[in-house]
């Protein structure tokens, strides 16, 4: 679970929440002005009203945005590679202190005028950084009073730690909208003020003098306008099914490796993630496992803490950084996206596909849990024959327990509400719907419909 006392996205959205109910790496400067709209690609066909996602993926899709020393490379897995690089320049990192050269090249998305004017924006990227290179995601946009955003910085990441730290990056806004770790926020939703338009920046580094290059096979953003909403309404319950996903508890790590956000007792996410790698079929090898104590159970759990951490924010839950450590899995895919309703699970997990849902709750509001919490991630893998929620929970004391059957209609308000009362009666943010999708760089036929009904492509 996230740690209570920690500062994070969900504390400060929280804040503009109940208001609403009363240094980049990269060496291009800060865009102001307006954003020209003739260059905007067309919106694609949302789900629903209040989410839609975008992403980059084929050959021409990289053809398409403007590069600056990259190059989009064909076959079966299109991607992005650095060509030439276009320029060179010296980052700091604020983690170590150590100041290194770097040579890098840029590649630009072309405007997407989104079919959701947004108050939330979060980005996630599939990519393979081999030692020696890194890659930055940055974003702008175009205010609905015609302005522009900034660009901002959504993330620094490597799928390893030893050339630079892994981070996301505070203190960023211009007083309109705020980065929170991994997502975009405007301030203030109740002005009407919302981002029309975006555009994403993918800058890849490398060691200079070396041939060595990130690959970037996906890069998209999920623009969203979810209402303020104490209650959702009730789905009726579908298709009934369970699929056979690993069963891993976080809370047999407790103590593990507390450099990474405290050890086990918060290690929900990755705990969450292992679990949908390993249904997949992926593991981490032996060698990626040696750093590991050979007395600790599950080394596999404590080797996605270590890789899905977030320097800045100083844990493991870093949305698009877990989705990005799935995607260093041969073949895998990793989007971070909002669902509508129970429907949406019920179609995915029909195709074979799990999700790693988030969600906050109070002790009182989920039956069985046995606990409260500022936010939780774990797996669905499926629904009963009544429609309730089957779920491996991480925050189970064992493997064995991990496995839980939850009330449907409580699982409903607890994960796509975006109000609530904490225990002391002040209103806080959930979480609307967030959730992990990974499946299949080649999703079969039927996954591929159940990924389209729900807006992923």
């Amino acid at each position: 679970m996230t740690r209570i006392e920690q500062p994070s996205r969900r504390t400060v959205l929280a804040a503009a929440v109940a208001a609403a109910a009363a240094g980049a790496a990269s060496p291009a400067a800060a865009a102001t002005g307006r954003v020209a709209p003739d260059r905007a690609d067309a919106p694609s066909k949302a789900p629903a009203a209040l989410v839609e996602n975008r992403s980059w993926t084929s050959h021409a899709d990289w053809r398409s945005g403007t590069a600056e020393g990259t190059r989009a490379v064909p076959g079966a897995r299109p991607g992005l590679v650095i060509a030439k690089p276009a320029g060179r320049v010296d980052y700091t990192d604020p983690h170590t202190g150590t100041t290194a050269a770097w040579e890098y090249a840029r590649w630009t998305s072309p405007v997407h005028r989104s079919a959701v004017p947004a108050t939330e924006v979060i980005a996630s990227w599939n990519a393979r950084t081999p030692a020696g290179t890194w890659l930055q995601v940055e974003l702008t946009g175009t205010y609905s009073d015609g302005t522009a955003a900034p660009w901002y910085v959504m993330g620094r990441w490597a799928s390893g730690d030893q050339d630079i730290k892994r981070t996301s990056v505070d203190d960023q806004s211009d007083g309109r909208s705020t980065v929170w770790t991994d997502t975009f926020s405007i301030d203030d939703a109740s002005t009407g003020l919302r981002l029309v338009s975006y555009r994403l920046r993918l800058t890849l580094y490398r060691k200079p003098g070396t041939k060595g290059t990130p690959t970037v096979w996906r890069l998209g953003a999920m623009a969203s306008d979810v209402p303020d909403r104490f209650t959702v309404p009730a789905s009726t319950p579908g298709r009934a099914g369970e699929l056979a996903v690993p069963r891993y508890s976080q809370e047999v790590h407790a103590g593990q490796y507390p450099e990474y956000d405290n050890g086990g007792e918060a290690w929900c996410s990755p705990t969450s993630s292992q679990m949908i790698i390993e249904y997949w079929g992926r593991r981490p090898t032996a060698e990626d496992l040696a750093w590991i104590a050979p007395e600790y159970a599950d080394p596999q759990v404590c080797h996605a803490a270590r890789f899905t951490y977030d320097h800045q924010y100083r844990g493991c839950g870093n949305w698009p950084f877990n989705a990005a450590y799935a995607s260093t899995y041969k073949d895998l895919q990793g989007v971070v996206t909002r669902l509508g309703s129970l429907t949406d699970l019920e179609t995915l997990i029909a195709a074979g596909i799990p999700a790693i849902t988030s969600q906050s709750f109070l002790k009182t509001e989920l039956t069985g849990a046995g606990y409260g919490t500022s936010g939780h991630l774990m797996t669905v893998i499926g629904f009963t024959a009544d429609g309730d929620v089957i779920a491996n929970d991480p925050a189970s004391p064992d493997n064995a327990a991990v496995r839980h059957v939850y009330k449907r209609r409580e699982f409903e308000e607890i994960w796509l509400r975006t109000k609530r009362y904490n225990a002391s009666g002040k209103v806080v943010s959930g979480t609307g719907g967030v959730c992990y999708l990974y499946f299949p760089a080649k999703p079969s036929a039927a996954q591929k419909r159940a990924l389209r009904a729900v807006g992923v492509r």
